[in-house]
């Protein structure tokens, strides 16, 4: 696979993708070693110098009125990153912690933060080589930067803290020792530029929001499904209607229904069986699209985020500064990532109305009560409706925003931060559990589908149904269907199933 070449200012979301997911090396630009030399030997006149900067020469937040010698540049750096590296719980997912670490370099390179050469190409290394730090994810307060996780991170560069390499969690020293990499000794600012940042955030952040356009494309094509196995009526997608209240998202997610029930022979017309559908079908557009908006607005901030320099204080060589500012301050990602949320879990809400449809034969126009083979000495798939109602419910919890809430910290000098790495967590979970929703409608749809004759489908309705009856069989009598649920929304989220659709209805919105 072809290197990508990190310049500080290009990354998209897309690319972090094929990083974290699938192992893209990673390079450094000239362009970006060069504003990194020159950043850095900034960071050297200043130290001679003996200037007074901000985590340079001073210490750390309530701290940064005592001034530290030169001789003791190079052990605050270790101190603060022994000192900070307290995060908690969990570790975050190997794909994050590539992501992270991808991001941390990304913004290195563009030149304002004083890092040398040496340890920012041991980071590259790590990513290349796979040595992934062990990063708990709790702990953050979102301003200052991610300052406690990414110390576990630092941890590492170290030849402290852990990692994992081929599978096994080591000592930092020896998963580096194993993939044929050396610690560094941390110098001026380096320390600090490596975790003051809103790194950790973002890379969670962002691999959400991967996975959330995934699945919100992936959910025209169910929705589709499940209103042809309900005889729906696709009147209501009419380019006509959609022009009248013209947001563009609406317009597009109309347009995909009416590419992918091309050819139903299920579908009906108004005044055939009904006038028109309940809510959940009929206003696919209008939940859907409003959906898209959030997206965008989603991947606007992020656009933003993954290409900035997000540390204190920034160096600006070329007009010898120095600025202590706030970068670090998460607020744009913290309402980002509690928007993502919002808007992915109106996926699940509707999603799950539609499986109830399915399911309760007083509202499925004559489907056997809850889609079972033997209605009474079977259950059919019943409680798959409960479990889907469930984590709807559960997202709703997940979805108070983590953005309204800040605590002070450094004795007050710290006053305001912004929670953005909890609202980046809580809009993780938000969408998995959207794919387990959308997994639970799309197996009922299929059952569904086998009632009412399959061979009916539209052609790109009828791929996404053989995708999944390759694994999950039909349901002729009751069985657990846990692990089922689980391959399924695996496959949502991973994109894949979305390709082979297209391959037939061409490019979807």
């Amino acid at each position: 696979m072809k290197p990508l070449v990190l310049d500080g200012e290009s990354l998209t979301p897309e690319l972090i993708a094929e990083v974290s997911e699938y192992n893209r090396p990673v390079v450094l630009s000239s362009e970006a070693r060069k504003r990194i030399d020159a950043c850095r030997k900034m960071v050297e006149e200043l130290v001679d110098g003996g200037q007074v900067v901000y985590g340079v020469t001073t210490g750390f937040g309530k701290f940064s009125d005592v001034v530290i010698s030169p001789e003791n540049a190079a052990q605050l750096q270790v101190n603060l990153i022994r000192s900070h590296a307290c995060a908690v719980g969990r570790p975050m997912s190997e794909p994050a912690v590539r992501a992270l670490m991808l991001l941390r370099a990304n913004a290195l390179c563009k030149g304002h933060s004083g890092i040398t050469m040496a340890t920012l190409q041991l980071l590259i290394h790590c990513i290349n080589k796979r040595v992934y730090p062990v990063v708990p994810e709790q702990g953050s307060l979102g301003a200052s930067g991610d300052l406690a996780p990414l110390s576990h991170l630092v941890l590492v560069l170290i030849g402290e803290g852990e990692a994992y390499y081929q599978g096994k969690r080591l000592q930092g020293a020896q998963a580096l020792a194993r993939a044929g990499l050396g610690p560094i000794t941390l110098q001026a600012k380096e320390g600090l530029a490596l975790i003051n940042g809103t790194q950790v955030m973002t890379s969670i952040g962002t691999l959400a929001y991967v996975k959330a356009t995934r699945l919100a494309r992936i959910a025209d094509v169910i929705a589709a499904m499940t209103l042809e196995t309900l005889h729906g009526i696709p009147d209501a997608f009419a380019e006509e209607v959609q022009l009248a209240r013209p947001y563009p998202e609406q317009i597009g997610v109309a347009r995909n229904l009416r590419t992918l029930l091309q050819g139903s022979a299920l579908t009906t017309r108004q005044g055939q069986l009904r006038v028109q559908d309940a809510y959940s079908l009929r206003c696919l557009p209008q939940v859907h699209g409003a959906t898209r908006q959030v997206l965008g607005y989603t991947r606007d901030k992020l656009g933003i985020e993954i290409n900035a320099a997000t540390d204190n204080p920034l160096l600006f060589p070329e007009k010898a500064l120095v600025v202590s500012g706030g970068n670090f301050h998460g607020q744009p990602i913290a309402f980002a990532m509690d928007f993502l949320k919002i808007g992915m879990s109106e996926l699940a809400n509707i999603s799950e109305r539609r499986t109830e449809r399915l399911v309760n034969p007083a509202l499925s126009g004559g489907l056997p009560a809850f889609l079972s083979h033997n209605p009474g000495l079977g259950s059919g798939l019943m409680i798959m409706q409960y479990v889907s109602a469930s984590l709807v419910s559960e997202n709703k919890v997940l979805c108070h925003p983590a953005s309204v809430d800040s605590i002070p910290s450094s004795a007050g000098q710290e006053d305001h931060v912004s929670m953005g790495t909890t609202a980046a967590r809580h809009a993780e979970q938000v969408i998995n559990n959207v794919a387990k929703v959308l997994a639970i409608e799309l197996i009922c749809a299929a059952e569904a589908a086998d009632f009412v004759g399959e061979g009916g489908l539209a052609p790109a309705t009828k791929v996404l149904y053989d995708c999944l009856r390759a694994i999950v069989p039909k349901v002729l009598e009751d069985r657990s269907i846990s692990a089922e649920i689980e391959r399924t929304a695996a496959m949502l989220l991973s994109g894949d199933w979305l390709k082979d659709v297209e391959a037939v209805s061409g490019p979807l919105y």
